[in-house]
């Protein structure tokens, strides 16, 4: 582990010995420069001399940094700016020193030469020390974020598979009391159903084409379930390559409640219209269905209709932030969804 360190801190060192070689050049010829314009005698001599006692201040700047920011909780976006303001004022005061100086007073007169040209150069290797240090920390809490959101995504997608089964196991519990001939042709399709959910749908995104054609079986169970009471349009645009992407089980959770809210009516049709189609850059999904907000729903269904809307919303804010739009409108008899996805 030392030795790690230890190489670690070598090989820091030698970017620094590095970095000041190939600054050291361009520091050189402008403070050169700048005493050939002020007309300083042995100017190349005295050039060396500031040049060093420049970069021995940066390095001095950088450590008193450290020490100070060690005792902060963060960096304050103030203290990077006044330490900016602080280079340009003394930056800027050197050439007005330089046409207005104090022939009379030499040793004043030197002073204020040397004065800002030290302070430019610790502001400078506390700005550099700081500046770095406060992007790694962004740096850092970007990663937390990202993780937090990552295992949060993943509890959501866990939780879908078990809600649609619970959802449909129930639908399926009632049909057996009363039109049980249905019972294993829904069995089969529940089958394929739970097969995708659970071993193909564990991508973060997954092929559009593979969600549609999970939905579509969806809806064949569903009308196996519900047969003549059901008045279903569905427009769905075919998508044949796998480059369109979309994140698994996004679409079903609004479908699901569709069929669920219609089916707890007690009207003797319903019915749902349902649109999907690619425009520009974005997948574009309508849902309208019937329903009755005065009729109450079965207390079990009650109690859990609110846990698949509030799982997509949040998947949606990870998954898509500022890059999707949802609208719904829960009108008297109807109920809306209108959803636009930025393509993946």
């Amino acid at each position: 582990m030392s030795n790690i360190l230890n190489n670690k801190d070598a090989t820091q060192t030698g970017i620094y010995v590095v970095l000041t070689a190939a600054s050291a050049v361009p520091v050189f010829f402008g403070i050169d420069t700048y005493l050939n314009t002020i007309g300083a005698p042995h100017d190349e001599a005295l050039a060396t001399a500031a040049t060093i006692v420049f970069f021995g201040c940066v390095y001095t700047g950088r450590h008193l940094a450290t020490i100070w920011a060690a005792r902060q909780r963060e960096i304050s976006k103030d203290v990077l700016n006044s330490l900016g303001i602080a280079i340009a004022v003394c930056f800027v005061w050197l050439f007005i020193h330089a046409d207005f100086n104090f022939q009379a007073f030499p040793a004043i007169n030197l002073l204020l030469y040397w004065i800002p040209f030290l302070v430019i150069g610790l502001c400078t290797g506390a700005l550099i020390k700081l500046f770095r240090m406060s992007t790694q920390k962004e740096l850092e809490a970007a990663k937390t974020q990202a993780a937090q959101s990552q295992s949060e995504l993943h509890l959501l997608q866990s939780q879908l598979s078990p809600h649609f089964l619970f959802n449909t196991l129930n639908n399926m519990y009632g049909l057996s009391i009363t039109q049980h001939e249905k019972i294993p042709p829904l069995i089969l399709k529940l089958s394929d159903l739970l097969r995708y959910s659970v071993y193909e749908a564990n991508e973060t995104y997954v092929p559009l084409k593979d969600e549609l054609a999970y939905i579509r079986n969806y809806i064949d169970f569903e009308q196996l379930r519900m047969g003549d009471r059901l008045d279903l349009k569905t427009e769905m645009e075919q998508v044949g390559s796998t480059d369109i992407r979309i994140a698994p089980m996004l679409l079903i959770v609004f479908i699901e409640n569709a069929f669920k809210h219609s089916k707890n009516t007690a009207d003797p049709k319903v019915f749902i219209e349902m649109h999907l189609k690619i425009w520009g850059n974005s997948i574009l999904f309508y849902l309208r269905n019937s329903h009755n907000r005065k009729v109450p729903n079965d207390t079990t269904v009650e109690k859990h209709s609110g846990f698949g809307l509030a799982n997509v919303r949040k998947r949606l804010l990870l998954l898509y932030p500022n890059q999707h739009d949802l609208a719904i409108e829960n009108e008297e008899t109807t109920y809306t969804i209108n959803l636009r996805l930025n393509l993946r």
